[in-house]
């Protein structure tokens, strides 16, 4: 991957968090539990996440528990990612996580239809990572 020069670093982030968001309304929209009030929501919603998962990993790597790899690391990260998304929660009124199940399937899906969009639109040549 190339690196991306210092004065469109700006825009990188603001483009990934619109895809963000739009991930977010989209799981919303398909009724995959979760549910937020409109695209303003989600925006905000997909601001608050990115805080709250930067903190997560922070604090797990900080007392020491490991990142592995393969199956064993697919299902931590989406037990973590299930976890932000039921702390980001409890914090934004525009949205809703229905549950822990809810959550597990809203982070699945947020990961499938982000995947897929970054694969998309890193073939067309839009940078979505800084």
């Amino acid at each position: 991957m190339e690196s991306i020069p210092p004065q469109n670093v700006l825009i990188v982030i603001v483009i990934a968090t619109i895809v963000s968001a739009l991930v977010i309304w989209t799981v919303s929209s398909l009724n995959l539990g979760l549910s937020v009030r409109g695209f303003g929501a989600a925006f905000i919603t997909a601001i608050v996440i990115a805080i709250v998962g930067t903190v997560v990993s922070f604090v797990l790597a900080a007392i020491g528990v490991p990142n592995p790899g393969g199956i064993v690391g697919l299902v931590e990260r989406v037990i973590i990612s299930a976890v932000v998304l039921m702390l980001s929660d409890k914090v934004l009124p525009g949205m809703t996580v229905h549950g822990f199940k809810g959550a597990i399937i809203a982070a699945l899906a947020i990961g499938v239809i982000s995947w897929v969009l970054g694969l998309f639109l890193t073939a067309m040549g839009i940078p979505t990572t800084v």
